[in-house]
């Protein structure tokens, strides 16, 4: 778990202007096995994070899924 926080937070520093604000937590393991991660960042920087029609955040998503299944883990990025 520590893994996927650490490169949440190092993908979404690289892409943001107010790197102080980029914030990561994670929820509890739920029923399906899934842990949810929650990205914060400036509102200022949301688009920077989102890009256009979603695509940096989808590649941010398929990224760290890719690095959890690798650990046998499943995960769900939310971006706030």
């Amino acid at each position: 778990m520590k893994d996927q926080t650490s490169l949440l937070t190092v993908i979404a520093r690289g892409l943001v202007e107010d790197k102080n604000s980029v914030t990561v937590t994670a929820d509890r393991e739920n029923e399906e096995g899934t842990v949810v991660y929650h990205l914060h960042v400036a509102e200022n920087d949301m688009g920077r994070v989102i890009g256009k029609q979603g695509r940096i955040a989808k590649a941010i998503r398929t990224v760290v899924r890719a690095s959890a299944n690798r650990s046998g883990s499943k995960i769900s990025v939310e971006i706030e």
